[in-house]
């Protein structure tokens, strides 16, 4: 069970979760929360309980020593961090952790129990996925919901997938069912260069959360690692002419399917967009 007593009262808040594991192509849904803590100095609200949620033998803990040489032992588990953003109009709930290996009912339970007594009012979700994409392009990020009212004023379509969900769509199907404004935004990752980390894909995600957001997130070193990681593939590609070509073909049909949204009136959404989250110089 979630420990906590003497909750803090929250501006409009909003929940932004991501798990490692299945939901996690080279860690980089859980690698824009990790961003998130940092950048905004998110402090821990709350634990869950590790004994409930996860096998140590998949999820071993981890022994690890600090410069002093003091050895700690850390368990697998999930978090809630509570960031207060001075330019922002809301606070904002961060869940970062491991997919649980069982109980997940209960599990997802927990965390919108807490989100309740928080008066979360919107819950995203960050996943991201292998995909047939090449790293030379931007990172697709797809943003979806179930929430009519929230579509319409994010410009998303429900999710029409089918198939094997991990526990990112539990998390997303338990705030349909209970009525919570919530978003899927997945990133598809380049699948030859699967291994993480993939700083690109973590760029696009927490860009994708401005949108979702209508204000900044400092980027830190994000903007230079994506560079530095699409120039190290560049790099890697280019030692192999299979692997060259591959990218070649991905870059063609991409560039093809996205001819339609190169309009000068596309281009200029996207300017004004980006003018209005950053205001002026900030």
């Amino acid at each position: 069970m979630i420990e906590y007593e003497g909750l803090p009262e929250l501006k409009d808040p909003v929940l932004i979760a991501a798990f490692e594991g299945w939901n996690d192509a080279a860690e980089s849904a859980s690698g824009a929360i990790g961003h998130l803590r940092d950048v905004w100095d998110a402090q821990p609200l709350a634990d869950l309980d590790s004994e409930d949620y996860y096998d140590y033998q998949v999820n071993r803990p981890l022994i690890s020593a600090d410069d002093a040489g003091v050895r700690r032992l850390t368990w697998p588990g999930t978090r809630l961090y509570i960031a207060r953003v001075p330019q922002f109009a809301r606070d904002i709930v961060l869940v970062q952790g491991i997919e649980p290996n069982m109980k997940w009912q209960q599990f997802v339970r927990e965390i919108l129990g807490l989100a309740a007594e928080l008066d979360v009012q919107m819950v995203v979700t960050l996943g991201a996925l292998l995909s047939d994409t090449p790293h030379t392009r931007p990172v697709p990020v797809t943003g979806t919901t179930s929430d009519i009212a929230l579509g319409a004023s994010l410009g998303l379509e429900p999710s029409d997938y089918e198939g094997p969900t991990g526990i990112v769509g539990v998390l997303q199907d338990a705030c349909a069912r209970f009525g919570i404004p919530a978003v899927s935004l997945w990133a598809a990752v380049p699948h030859y260069v699967a291994q993480p980390p993939c700083p690109k894909a973590t760029l696009a995600l927490v860009r994708r959360i401005e949108d979702i957001l209508d204000a900044p997130v400092p980027l830190g070193d994000l903007v230079d690692d994506a560079r530095a990681w699409e120039a190290g593939v560049d790099e890697l590609a280019s030692e192999d002419d299979e692997v060259a070509e591959y990218v070649r073909q991905l870059e063609e049909t991409r560039d093809t399917a996205d001819l339609p949204e190169a309009s000068g009136e596309a281009i200029a959404r996207e300017f004004e967009r980006y003018l209005r989250r950053r205001g002026d110089g900030s």
